[in-house]
């Protein structure tokens, strides 16, 4: 007794067939794109130079600014006034928990005075400011007060806390966003410092 062939299926079932394996081969590719993404993401984390992004600026003058001091806001400060000689500016915050942490890093190699620390306070209070310098200790030479942040975006500046090693030629050589640690005085900043010497 024969049997009787199977139906074939609609050829509208095959298009629909089709078109399910299609998109789970797309989803496929999708997940594993997304798994490289994320793998790269950690690997990057690991990194210990993460927080140091690099910035424009590296190896350009300075940008100008006309910004007043904290404790004197009638005395106004620009990058030409400061010429001459290196220093670091350290962009720091009341608000900023970060600045707590390397505010006694910077105290300690601020007494050394082998540098001009410059302290710019961005979008603070100024009765928040003072009252920080008063509790943690003022290791800066001069701060700089920008309470609206617009000269922050000519520096490229995110946040706090940054750093930045300009030289006496206004150039800025070196920057560090994040917190600066000890190890990060040590193996960046003093040996940019002393290359800037060097030149001299």
């Amino acid at each position: 007794m024969s049997q009787v062939p199977p139906t074939p299926p609609p050829s509208g079932a095959r298009h629909s067939k089709g078109a399910l394996t299609f998109a789970a081969v797309i989803i496929g590719l999708f997940f594993i794109g997304l798994m490289a993404l994320l793998f790269y993401g950690v690997k990057q984390s690991d990194r210990p130079d993460r927080e140091s992004l690099p910035s424009p600026l590296i190896g350009k003058p300075a940008p100008d600014f006309d910004l007043p001091v904290l404790h004197d806001p009638s005395i106004r400060v620009t990058q030409k006034k400061l010429a001459g000689q290196p220093y670091v500016m350290n962009v720091w915050g009341s608000w900023c928990p970060e600045c707590r942490v390397e505010h006694p890093v910077l105290s300690r190699f601020a007494l050394t005075k082998r540098v001009r620390f410059i302290g710019y306070n961005l979008k603070d209070q100024r009765d928040d400011a003072l009252r920080w310098l008063e509790q943690y200790g003022n290791p800066y030479v001069l701060v700089l007060a920008d309470e609206d942040g617009r000269t922050a975006i000519d520096w490229g500046i995110y946040g706090a806390p940054e750093t930045f090693l300009v030289d006496g030629k206004g150039i800025v050589r070196w920057k560090h966003v994040g917190a600066v640690s000890d190890e990060i005085l040590a193996n960046e900043l003093i040996p940019m410092l002393a290359k800037i010497e060097a030149e001299q």
